[in-house]
């Protein structure tokens, strides 16, 4: 279950010739008439064509569609991409009876490589004809390029529903996770307050993820809401009982989503979960979890099983934030690694402890927890090894 989970939305994916593959590249996701949408974008300086143009017809409030292809990024593209956007989305709006304006446009792949326009143009009337609540299974796959599994999630209240996919496997840091996400529900939403809800309860999410530290170009997070429940009367305001049951769900997608994203991510063997606690702010605390989640001294200890103490002390210390060394306590699983910014004397000789220490570092979700004082802030970022697959894979991206 996921994007068509709630009512009001069909869906479809299909193989345009986007990709040498042949696999799945095209789908398209579309609500009712009535439906809102928001969204959050990357924040990297340069950015793609659809993530341009989705964000300004959001601006304008009638977005109920969205059109995704794989295969290529249309970024650095320069007129080109803009043009490619827009005509495609022009098309796709004309398939099925839509304003352009209320067409969202996401694409994922090679930067740098235009988007094969007569493939994808060709496609389009087969894709809008195949529109269907069955469609989610197929428009999950169309958006992957490197992923080997779909990412999907649902969840619900006791009057609405919440659906989602997404893909992404690298090129994934904070401030959005190549990722794409899209998030509908049933529920009746007006677009500002639904923007609330992506930014508060899905965006944390994402934005707690980093598989190597690099932010793409394309990142997008889309959320729809249809309205179309049976009680979706009257709309959901923020601050009531059924708003925050809403918002839990949203959290709850958006929380399963991101594991699943981190779970396939380039390579990834073991996932890092990094906890900082006791900082003084918020930022201090997400500033050392994020620097210890993509140490490449942390990764590749977390690839090797290597529970080496002197790695996670060293993240710390870069890190950038006000710290005292002679408070920094550290753990890994349930072994104290540090006390006080002191590694154990006879750590490294100590057979039982290493032994502890290195099951907790071999386990396929590795729990790393570290405190820099008495503060009251703390922040998770959600990690993952380095290994010799991540390097295969993204040393042959476009060969």
């Amino acid at each position: 279950m996921s994007l068509t989970y709630p009512a009001g939305f069909a869906a479809a994916g299909l193989s345009a010739g986007l990709k040498r593959s042949g696999k799945l590249d095209l789908g398209l996701l579309v609500g009712e008439p009535g439906t809102t949408a928001a969204g959050v974008f990357t924040t990297n300086r340069v950015q793609a064509a659809p993530v341009h143009l989705s964000r300004s017809r959001l601006a304008i409030g009638r977005a109920r569609a969205a059109l995704v292809n794989s295969g290529q990024a249309n970024a650095a593209t320069g007129a080109r991409g803009v043009e490619d956007a827009e005509r495609a989305t022009a098309a796709a709006a004309a398939g099925i009876g839509l304003d352009p304006q209320e067409v969202l446009a996401c694409s994922t792949g090679v930067i740098g490589e235009p988007i094969r326009m007569r493939e994808l143009l060709s496609a389009l009337p087969k894709l809008s004809a195949s529109l269907s609540v069955e469609g989610a299974k197929d428009f999950a796959r169309a958006i992957l390029t490197t992923d080997t599994v779909t990412k999907e999630a649902s969840a619900r209240t006791p009057e609405f529903r919440v659906g989602g996919c997404a893909k992404g496997v690298g090129m994934i840091a904070p401030n959005l996770a190549t990722m794409l996400a899209f998030v509908t529900t049933d529920a009746p939403v007006a677009s500002g307050d639904l923007q609330r809800l992506a930014l508060e309860h899905l965006a944390p999410s994402f934005n707690a993820l980093t598989v190597d530290g690099c932010m793409s170009t394309n990142d997008t997070v889309l959320a729809f809401a249809s309205g179309s429940a049976t009680s979706a009367v009257p709309l959901i305001e923020p601050g009531t009982p059924r708003w925050e049951a809403l918002a839990r769900s949203f959290g709850d997608v958006a929380a399963s989503l991101a594991r699943q994203l981190l779970a396939d991510g380039e390579g990834v063997q073991h996932v890092m979960q990094v906890d900082v606690e006791g900082a003084a702010s918020e930022e201090e605390a997400r500033l050392i979890a994020r620097a210890v989640a993509d140490s490449p001294l942390v990764k590749t200890a977390a690839f090797g099983g290597d529970p080496n103490p002197g790695r996670i002390l060293q993240a710390v210390g870069a890190a950038g934030a006000q710290v005292d060394p002679t408070m920094v306590d550290v753990w890994i699983g349930d072994v104290q690694v540090v006390n006080g910014g002191v590694i154990p004397l006879g750590y490294f000789d100590d057979a039982s402890l290493m032994e502890r220490a290195r099951l907790a570092m071999g386990s396929a979700e590795i729990e790393i927890r570290v405190s820099i004082g008495d503060g009251s802030s703390r922040h998770r970022t959600l990690g993952a090894d380095l290994t010799y697959d991540y390097v295969r894979i993204n040393g042959e991206y476009t060969t």
